[in-house]
């Protein structure tokens, strides 16, 4: 029996035979149950509840996050000057901008998640790949980011009750025990609020994200005073080697992979924007405008523990560390921690949550699989993964490197090849006929355009000759498979472009 026919208009709609729902079905009538529950539903127009200051939260959460403050810091032991790094942000985020506005308006228009955004182009099997390569690569990025919070806790708790010391010399599978007291009250924390669903998490992140700008704010404001407003704009006896032009170009582009992640999985949460409107306002105050505040912060830090003491920092907990006030040092670790939580909730899990789901949508829902990839995150003992290079640069560096021809992929198919029309109704069904089964749930082409195009990713990540153009790996990896998915996807066909509202599930639900 189909589960969709097609109407009138050449849209799929409910066959007549399953048209009427019996009393005792909890599924709306025609989707298929492998493919459909709750929160892989469309969200309904009505409702909506993310607008652009709930984005402007989020980039504020992620933007200033302690790994990017290493990255652009990092630059200035390059030999980057201020000015050289603000440029290079500013280029980044320009990109960006662009890039997450064609992510986010997909996931406005459909109400749909990334892994049931991929079956447009991967299939309603094929989707799996691109969601599971998100999710594996976001689970060990859970753990290891929830152990560095934990790292920071470790040092509070011991400024705060130095009787403990004790607990910090015992070790246990590679961690102290304070660590994994620590370890486990963070993991917990994190698994409550994700566990209440999409709304929680975006309260979280309002919350948090005026705490973070006002932490570096007032921080960038100390060392200002601290120095007597004199700053060093670039590290003394340093020098870049190299085209200027080119190392900006590069460092920009390595500032757009950091976030080649959330490019990719951007409509898990613009799903629930109100309009388009609301992604592109959110966007620019939260990706160049936030962005150039971030640079600015990371100029007046930098430069300016240069200009007090010479010192080149390697990251804010540095100059933290040294707030000769301890209410004050309590306070700003309390930020790092609420930061690191509000990180790790929008890039590390909600991606493996929804992919879990869609792997096994009739036992999993959001809140069963977010904790399933909790469960996974804390048994892989991430502090030992942290540890081992092997496993950084070779699991996740090449799980990483297929992010690009993925992102590749499913934009060349939405925008250049279905110019936005997606049948939201065939998204969820498995009739043999529909427009997303492709051969057997899978797109071919989907996949030959993957294989070449990742196979030169790896080869930048891993290929030392290629190393002078690996800034540029993403970009390199991205428009691969955007070109080779275009050369031979079929041209000129007319899709049909019907919304979901019909089996579509309120915000508040998600």
């Amino acid at each position: 029996m189909r589960d969709l026919a097609i109407n009138e208009g050449g849209h799929f709609a409910p066959s007549p035979s399953t048209a009427a729902p019996k009393p005792h079905e909890t599924l709306p009538a025609g989707v298929s149950p492998a493919l459909y529950n709750a929160d892989l539903a469309p969200t309904a127009k009505e409702g909506r509840s993310w607008g652009a200051y709930s984005l402007f939260t989020l980039w504020v959460n992620d933007v200033h996050n302690l790994g990017n403050y290493s990255f652009a810091i990092g630059l200035f032991a390059l030999g980057f000057s201020g000015g050289q790094i603000l440029t290079a942000l500013l280029l980044g985020a320009a990109f960006l901008f662009a890039l997450l506005n064609l992510s986010g308006f997909m996931g406005c228009k459909t109400g749909v998640p990334f892994p049931v955004m991929s079956r447009i182009s991967f299939g309603t099997r094929g989707a799996q790949i691109p969601a599971l390569i998100r999710g594996g690569v976001a689970i060990a990025w859970f753990g290891i980011q929830t152990y560095l919070a934990s790292k920071v806790l470790d040092v509070l708790v011991l400024m705060l009750l130095p009787q403990l010391q004790p607990l910090s010399e015992q070790i246990l599978l590679g961690l102290p025990l304070l660590g994994w007291i620590s370890f486990t009250l963070l993991w917990m924390v994190q698994v409550v609020i994700a566990c209440w669903g999409m709304e929680s998490i975006r309260k979280y992140e309002a919350f948090a994200g005026p705490v973070i700008f006002m932490t570096f704010i007032a921080l960038a404001g100390w060392i200002l005073h601290s120095s007597g407003g004199q700053l060093h704009w670039s590290a003394p006896s340093v020098e870049a080697h190299g085209s200027k032009w080119v190392q900006i170009l590069g460092a920009a582009s390595l500032w757009v992979a950091l976030y080649g992640t959330f490019v990719l999985n951007f409509c898990d949460f613009t799903r629930g924007t109100t309009s388009r409107r609301a992604v592109i306002k959110g966007n620019f105050w939260g990706i160049p405008i936030n962005m150039l505040i971030f640079g600015l912060v990371v100029v007046v830090l930098t430069g300016g523990q240069l200009s007090i003491d010479g010192t080149l920092i390697n990251s804010p907990v540095d100059i933290i560390q040294k707030i000769p006030s301890k209410p004050l040092l309590v306070l700003a670790s309390f930020a790092l921690i609420i930061l690191t939580i509000a990180v790790n909730l929008m890039a590390n899990f909600v991606a493996p949550a929804l992919a879990l789901t869609n792997l096994l949508p009739r036992k999993l829902n959001f809140r069963k699989a977010a904790l399933v990839s909790a469960i996974l995150g804390f048994v892989i003992l991430p502090w030992n993964l942290y540890s081992s290079p092997v496993v950084i640069v070779y699991f996740l560096g090449g799980l990483g490197s297929l992010l690009g021809p993925l992102f590749g992929i499913v934009m060349a198919d939405y925008w250049l090849i279905r110019k936005q029309r997606v049948d939201v109704l065939a998204l969820y069904t498995q009739n043999a006929n529909g427009p997303y089964h492709y051969r057997n749930g899978f797109n071919p082409r989907a996949i030959q355009a993957l294989i070449p195009s990742a196979l030169i990713s790896l080869l930048f990540a891993f290929v030392p000759y290629l190393q002078s153009a690996s800034a540029f790996s993403w970009f390199i990896a991205a428009g691969l498979g955007a070109f080779f998915y275009w050369l031979i996807a079929p041209k000129g066909q007319t899709y049909a472009d019907q919304d979901g509202e019909a089996i579509a599930v309120a915000a508040a639900k998600h």
